[in-house]
């Protein structure tokens, strides 16, 4: 696969290869996408019948690119007569391009620009999940501009591509015929735009009330207005300011409106194949974020309480309480060839929301949302005890009720060889992982202070409180692998314990769920050679028969399980080992120009000297991007305390000196000033 460029905003985003085409083939992801369905599968440019090639590509932000090109191949290009400059820009749900001719000869001369352009139209599943594709729809060309449209029933897609000069329009693309002036230049400017209509013709989208993405000079403006909100960083170790910055704006790119909610904005989870709802990553990122841009939160619990489960369904997924994981608007999901619209295939997502609600209001204090979300977050807490608990024991099991198109595990691992016992046999279901007790149990425990403090009921209360501290004493003697000193991975169907030693017992420090005995034992596991890459924490440990570096949950490095592992050892007192896992992350992050993708290989640091990247990653990634931030305030050592914020730095010496200054939060803004710990590593 090429290495794809690309440019973002939200979940409208265009995938090119390093020349600016997107070239259709049944194997390539390349394209325009938005809504979960690919507007444009070819866009290619030529000068003369010949190829553009690439001199240099420039991205100055994340919804905006510029492609130096010459004709013809490398050789050709030290004498180069004409170049062109292709500028590309995300505007409204379409994109904007700006094709620039030069001529550097003393003479006018005549040229041929031609834009092939074509659409399959395939839903973002089939992109992500190659299979036999082929062009398909209509194409109309009518007063200069070239429609591209498939109809399927009631699902209705159009691609409307038109020129700001004249241009002989086909059906397979625009041909511009012109001349340049002598040491001159000529340019075009198009506009694609993907469009979702209704019967009598308007947007979809709009006739919603949803008025589209930004546009032109308002992107920047609202890129420069986020950047002047969030809290300023300055520290000794320029790789953590630049990771910071380059953190900032990816999220403002991953910024999407949905359709229910046509005035606010909430993270898609991640580009390209994720450009969309996901419960999980969108709770994960909202977490992460809190104490630097709050807002993030308030719609992503609002929308996730508006699509809470009421039902049976089995194709979905769906019970009652459940909190969706996924939720698509592309022709798969129109005619439920696949549960993605809702999908409820999470079940880590419901508890999650109640660990969201009540970290928001700790650092908000926006008592007024935890009150308008108090029967969802009941509801939440039922289902843990209810449709969650499958055996019946008190534990958290998943058993998917859609066999035959859902996802086989519900856990964030959810690849299907994830979850696996040391010698790599797949346990039966129902499974129970262990991070899933954790989150219950931090569900209770947080549900137990909302319902004293904000929902004037200290009998559930403390209900809630028992349960948890029930669960602890239960989870710690049945997950336990004495002769390993760790915890299982999960329980299998018997309620033996799956022993494949992996990363997500450190979530059970971030949760609070592991005994205090027993956290030591944890640490030098996630710190030891086998989880431990140099770069961070594995998903799996070498020694595991179904350990691989680039396995996507069986031996590869996310850094988002890393930024809650070091979460969670600070929460237990492992200050220099939270040390370390910040530090492994953000030197990786250099190698990555600042951007910390989704995953990457699980190799040791010896063996490699830096991370390799792992080939299908979404980057930008939600919950990615959403560790730099996690990792900041766990070594600043940020909580929230009633109306103050609480600062305990504990810096490894690399950092040096670290401010962040103007922290948002129910106090209005403080900063926080940290120094390298005398000693540190």
């Amino acid at each position: 696969m090429k290495k794809l460029v690309r440019i973002l905003d939200g979940n409208v985003f265009a995938l090119s290869e390093d020349n600016g085409d997107m070239v259709f083939s049944a194997t390539n992801p390349s394209g325009f996408f938005a809504f979960d369905t690919r507007f444009l599968s070819t866009w290619r440019l030529s000068l003369d019948g010949e190829q553009v090639n690439p001199l240099a590509v420039h991205d100055p932000s994340y919804y905006q690119i510029r492609f130096f090109l010459v004709p013809g191949h490398p050789t050709h290009y030290v004498d180069a007569k004409v170049s062109v400059i292709r500028d590309r820009w995300i505007s409204g749900y379409g994109f904007v391009e700006r094709l620039t001719v030069l001529n550097h000869t003393g003479a006018p001369v005549d040229h041929v620009l031609r834009v092939e352009v074509d659409s399959d139209f395939a839903p973002i599943y089939n992109v992500v999940w190659p299979r036999a594709s082929s062009l398909r729809g209509y194409r109309e060309v009518s007063d200069g501009c070239l429609r591209l449209g498939y109809r399927r029933e009631k699902f209705h897609r159009l691609t409307d591509v038109s020129s700001s000069e004249p241009a002989e329009v086909d059906e397979r693309g625009l041909t511009f015929r012109i001349r340049v002036d002598r040491q001159g230049r000529w340019s075009t400017t198009l506009q694609v735009t993907g469009l979702v209509p209704s019967p009598n013709g308007e947007d979809v989208r709009t006739r919603l009330g949803h008025h589209g993405h930004l546009k032109g000079a308002r992107l920047q403006h609202d890129l420069s207005e986020w950047l002047a909100d969030a809290p300023q960083l300055t520290c000794d170790w320029e790789p953590m300011t630049t990771t910071y910055r380059r953190g900032l704006v990816d999220l403002a790119g991953l910024r999407y409106t949905p359709l229910a909610a046509p005035h606010e904005s909430m993270p898609a989870a991640g580009l390209p194949w994720s450009a969309t709802l996901i419960g999980r990553d969108s709770i994960f990122t909202c977490f992460q974020t809190l104490p630097f841009v709050p807002r993030l939160a308030t719609t992503t619990l609002r929308m996730l309480a508006l699509s809470q489960g009421t039902v049976l369904d089995d194709f979905r997924d769906e019970e009652p309480g459940k909190i969706l994981n996924e939720f698509r608007y592309g022709e798969m999901a129109a005619f439920e060839e696949r549960p993605q619209s809702p999908y409820f295939g999470g079940a880590d997502v419901t508890p999650l929301f109640v660990v969201l609600l009540d970290e928001y209001e700790r650092w908000t204090g926006d008592g007024a949302l935890v009150r308008e979300l108090e029967d969802t977050a009941r509801a939440a807490l039922r289902w843990i005890d209810g449709y969650g608990d499958v055996r019946g024991d008190g534990y958290v099991w998943y058993q998917p009720r859609n066999e035959r198109s859902g996802a086989q595990n519900h856990c964030w691992k959810d690849s299907p060889e994830a979850i696996c016992y040391r010698d790599g046999r797949v346990p039966g279901l129902p499974r129970a992982t262990c991070e899933l007790q954790g989150y219950a149990y931090d569900a209770k425990r947080r549900g137990a202070r909302l319902a004293r403090e904000f929902w004037a009921d200290p009998a559930y209360a403390d209900r809630l409180e028992q349960q948890a501290a029930e669960l602890k004493q239960r989870f710690n003697r049945d997950f336990w692998i004495d002769d390993g000193g760790y915890f299982a991975l999960a329980l299998g169907p018997d309620g033996d314990r799956v022993d494949a030693l992996a990363s997500n017992m450190g979530h059970l420090l971030w949760s609070g769920i592991a005994d205090d005995d027993k956290a030591a034992a944890v640490a030098d596991h996630l710190l030891g050679p086998r989880l431990f890459s140099g770069w961070g924490v594995r998903t799996l440990a070498t020694g595991q028969v179904s350990y691989n570096p680039l396995g996507y949950h069986v031996g590869t490095v996310w850094p988002f399980d890393n930024s809650l592992i070091a979460m969670g050892l600070r929460r237990y007192g492992f200050l220099a080992e939270a040390g370390v896992i910040a530090e492994s992350v953000i030197d990786a992050a250099r190698h990555f120009a600042g951007r910390v993708p989704e995953s990457f290989a699980g190799y040791d640091r010896e063996l490699t000297r830096f991370p390799v990247p792992y080939p299908a990653s979404n980057s930008p990634q939600a919950s990615a991007t959403g560790a730099i931030f996690l990792l900041l305030r766990t070594l600043l050592g940020l909580e929230p305390y009633g109306e103050h914020l609480v600062v305990h730095p504990a810096i490894p010496q690399r950092f040096g000196r670290i401010e962040l200054l103007d922290i948002p939060g129910r106090w209005g803004h403080k900063d926080a000033i940290g120094n390298a710990r005398a000693g540190a590593p």
